[in-house]
């Protein structure tokens, strides 16, 4: 559990979460290298951070094409039953979630922050809902690697959410990445589902055949 440092008036100074302060043991140079880019938050002493990383044995647009969905993330999210989203598809959009039954909730309301095909981020703010997840924020990224000689993408989803009262920092942080590890094993059921229709080479046997 992360200690934070307090300030002379006794309230909670904000800290940037650091590699070294991130359980990173196991992870290449180049995972690290995105973590620290793209996945580093800053909290406060009532919040709680993590990250989880999923490899996935589809091409990186494949995977990509359902990630940046924020109008239809029930494409691979179990949980959600249905999502509408006001307006057009831009930053700052909002969508209303509706919940399957089963979770301590029945509905979400969030906001677009970041969604950039360049890089392949996307961003996500829980603005009100039907929930215990207040001030949620998380960032995806999709990266390409390769795969058993194949085209394959890493996941790498972060968050940082309020410790609701009566809960520690632990109990939140496993709750948030169970639902965040469900999503990502149906992310790459689907994406690998279009992999195989897809149908795509060995990178070896593409490169000798060209």
């Amino acid at each position: 559990m992360m200690k934070m440092r307090r300030l002379e008036n006794g309230c909670a100074e904000s800290v940037r979460i650091s590699l070294n302060m991130m359980n990173i043991k196991g992870l290449s140079a180049v995972e690290r290298e995105y973590i620290r880019k793209h996945h580093t938050h800053e909290i406060n002493a009532n919040q709680c951070t993590s990250f989880l990383i999923k490899h996935i044995k589809a091409p990186v647009h494949l995977v990509w094409s359902l990630v940046r969905r924020f109008d239809q993330p029930q494409k691979y999210k179990p949980f959600v039953s249905r999502c509408i989203v006001q307006g057009n598809l831009e930053i700052s959009s909002m969508r209303e979630v509706d919940v399957k039954s089963g979770l301590p909730a029945t509905t979400s309301t969030e906001r677009l922050e970041l969604l950039d095909d360049n890089e392949r981020i996307r961003s996500v703010r829980i603005v009100g809902g039907d929930h215990r997840l207040r001030n949620y924020s998380s960032v995806a990224s999709v990266h390409p690697e390769v795969i058993d000689g194949r085209p394959g993408t890493v996941v790498i989803e972060s968050f940082v959410v309020d410790v609701p009262e009566g809960n520690t920092q632990d109990e939140t942080c496993y709750f948030v990445e169970a639902l965040i590890r469900c999503n990502m094993k149906s992310l790459a059921d689907v994406s690998e589902r279009l992999a195989v229709q897809d149908r795509t080479e060995p990178i070896n046997r593409a490169c000798h055949g060209a």
